[in-house]
């Protein structure tokens, strides 16, 4: 089991550092305890929550509504629920 996700009932968790406002944004790698996401929007307004659900969506090659912030939606380092994924399918992000 790997410090930044693990296994729940029905999907799993990730523990997400974001960066907002980058120029580039997409999934920068792991490090240490958490997945490193970079996003074009500042943190106002759930903007910066919203492009993450898209840019995990993206990566992930799943629907939008299959990805829920449930921990740290005020905060950079977030947990996200990711349902109907494995660990397995987490691989490419690593």
């Amino acid at each position: 089991m790997t410090p930044w996700c693990r296994e729940v009932k029905g999907g799993i968790i990730i523990r997400v550092r974001v960066v907002p406002r980058s120029s580039r944004p997409g999934i920068q790698g792991v490090e240490e305890d958490h997945l490193k996401v970079r996003i074009k929007s500042p943190p106002v307004e759930g903007k910066a929550n919203k492009e993450l659900v898209e840019v995990l969506a993206k990566a992930l090659k799943i629907p939008k509504g299959k990805v829920e912030i449930v921990k740290g939606k005020k905060a950079r380092t977030k947990e996200v629920f990711l349902e109907g994924i494995t660990l397995g399918d987490l691989e490419d992000l690593s």
